[in-house]
C-alpha cells in the first residue's frame, strides 16, 4: 500500500485490475484504492505474474502493508502451489506487514475499547485520525480517543464512524432554542431516514461520492452564500480564437477552448481583487499571493472531482492549455495525486459543456468565491455602432455566474469583480492579453 500524500497512513483496496495469475507488465495499473484524499490506480512496480492478492477489495490497511504478491521468475509463478490464495471478504494480514488489515466492510465498526495511556502511541494514532473524520467525530461529539477502529494501531477510518455512529442509539433530548415543534425529538433536521419500497435498487455510494457529499454539506454550512449573474459577450475572443486556432494546435499538439482565455482574465481580475482569493481563517482574511485555480472535473459515470492549477497566474495561454488538459486527463484516468487536489485559493466549474445556462455553485471549504461558465451559445443582442445607431447582430454570448461568502465580500465587490472580467474578455486585444 503505497503512501499518497505525507497526511495519508491508511488506503483502502477499491478495486482489483488483475487476478491470480495475470500477466502484469511493468506500470501497468494493478489494483485502484481510494484515500480522504483522492482514488487513483496503483501502477505495478515490475513486469511478473500476479501469484497472491493478500488484502480483498473494500479492505482499508496501513501504509507499506503488502497487499499483493508478484512472481518475476516465470518459471516459478508457474510452479503448483499448495493453497492459492484469492482475494476475499475479510483477510488476516500476513507477517510482514506493519499492522493488520480491516474488517469487511459489511461489519467494519469501531468499537469502545479501554482508554489508553495519555500521550500513547495508540491514542496518538486514533485521535490523528484523518481532518474528515475528526470532522465528522466533532460533530457528533465522539471521542476518538475512545473508540478501536479497522485502521493502523486501532485508527478510526470513516467506514469506522459511520458503522459506530449508525449502531449508537438515539438519545431524546429537549427542542433546542428556536427548533421546530413539529419535528419529533430525536429526528434530524433531513427528516427520517428513507426506506426502500419493492422493486427499488440500493447502489452505495462510492469512495468520491460520499466524500463530495460530505464536503459539500460542509462547505454550505461554513459559507454565506451569494450568487450574482452577467452575461458576457465572447464574440472577440471567439475570433481571436478562430484567428490563432490552427497555428496554436500545429505548435502545441493541444486543442484550443475558451477555457484558457477566461482562466487568463480571471487571474488577472483576481490581483485586483484579493478578497476573492482568499480565505477566512475565524475573525481574520488570509489575502492568497499565490493564484491557485480549482478547475471542476466531472467523472465518468458519475463523481466530481477538483484538481488545481497551481500559480496560474504564471502561465502562458499555452500553459493554461496544457495544465488544464493534463489535470482533466489524469482526474479521468485516476492519475492524481494528493497534492494535486489541495491549496485551491479560487474555484472554476463548467457546466456549459453539458448545456447549462447558469448555475449556483457551492463555495468549496477554504475559499471564498467560484465561478460557474454557462454555454457558450449565439444570440440576437441589440448592438450600438460608433455613430449611436443601434442594430440586432448576432453575438456569441454566455452567463457567468459568481458565488461568494458574503462574510467577507460584499455585494459590490463581487459585481466589481464580475464587471472587470466582464471588461476584460469583450475588450480583448487582438493579439491577446
Amino acid at each position: 500500500m503505497p503512501q499518497m500524500g505525507e497526511s495519508i497512513a491508511e488506503g483502502t483496496v477499491s478495486r482489483w485490475l488483475k487476478k491470480v495469475g495475470d500477466s502484469v507488465k511493468r506500470d501497468e495499473p494493478l489494483f485502484e484504492i481510494s484515500t480522504d484524499k483522492v482514488d487513483a490506480e496503483i501502477p505495478s512496480p515490475s513486469a511478473g505474474i500476479l501469484v497472491e492478492i493478500l488484502t480483498g477489495e473494500g479492505l482499508t490497511v496501513a501504509i507499506q502493508t503488502v497487499v499483493a504478491r508478484l512472481e518475476t521468475d516465470a518459471a516459478a509463478a508457474l510452479a503448483p502451489v499448495a493453497a492459492p490464495s484469492a482475494p476475499v471478504a475479510a483477510a488476516t494480514t500476513p507477517a510482514v506487514a506493519p499492522a493488520p488489515a480491516a474488517p469487511p466492510a459489511s461489519t467494519s465498526a469501531a468499537l469502545p475499547v479501554a482508554s489508553a495511556p495519555a500521550g500513547s502511541f495508540e491514542e496518538r494514532v486514533r485521535t490523528k485520525s484523518s481532518p474528515l473524520v475528526r470532522k465528522m467525530a466533532a460533530e457528533h461529539g465522539v471521542e476518538l480517543a475512545g473508540l478501536s477502529g479497522s485502521g493502523i494501531a486501532g485508527r478510526v477510518t470513516r467506514r469506522d464512524l459511520d458503522a459506530f455512529l449508525a449502531a449508537k442509539p438515539a438519545v431524546a433530548a429537549a427542542p433546542a432554542p428556536g427548533a421546530s415543534m413539529h419535528v419529533p425529538a430525536g429526528v434530524e433536521h433531513h427528516g427520517p431516514m428513507p426506506t426502500p419500497w419493492p422493486g427499488d435498487a440500493v447502489e452505495p455510494m462510492s469512495k468520491i461520492r460520499r466524500l463530495t457529499s460530505d464536503h459539500m454539506a460542509l462547505a454550505i454550512k461554513v459559507a454565506t452564500h451569494v450568487t450574482s449573474f452577467f452575461e458576457i459577450d465572447l464574440t472577440r475572443v471567439a475570433r481571436i480564437r478562430a484567428a490563432m486556432r490552427k497555428d496554436f494546435e500545429a505548435q502545441s499538439g493541444q486543442k484550443l477552448t475558451y477555457l484558457p482565455f477566461i482562466l487568463q482574465a480571471v487571474c488577472m481580475q483576481l490581483k485586483r481583487h484579493p478578497t476573492l482569493n482568499a480565505a477566512v481563517a475565524g475573525t481574520d482574511v488570509i489575502l492568497r499571493k499565490q493564484i491557485n485555480l480549482g478547475i471542476a472535473v466531472a467523472l465518468e459515470p458519475t463523481g466530481l472531482i477538483v484538481p488545481v492549477l497551481k500559480r496560474a497566474d504564471e502561465l502562458s495561454l499555452t500553459g493554461l492549455t496544457r495544465g488544464t488538459n493534463d489535470l482533466a486527463a489524469r482526474a479521468r484516468s485516476k492519475k492524481l495525486s494528493p497534492a494535486d487536489v489541495q491549496e485551491s485559493t479560487f474555484t472554476i466549474t463548467n457546466p456549459g459543456v453539458f448545456g447549462s445556462l447558469f448555475g449556483t455553485p457551492i463555495i468549496p471549504v477554504g475559499t471564498t468565491a467560484i465561478l460557474g461558465l454557462g454555454a457558450i451559445e449565439k444570440r440576437a443582442k441589440v448592438v450600438t455602432g460608433r455613430d449611436g445607431e443601434e442594430t440586432i447582430a448576432i453575438r456569441t454570448c454566455a452567463y457567468f455566474s459568481l458565488s461568494f461568502d458574503h462574510r467577507v465580500i460584499d455585494g459590490a465587490d463581487a459585481d466589481r469583480f464580475m464587471g472587470d472580467l466582464k471588461k476584460t474578455l469583450e475588450t480583448i486585444p487582438d493579439a491577446g492579453f
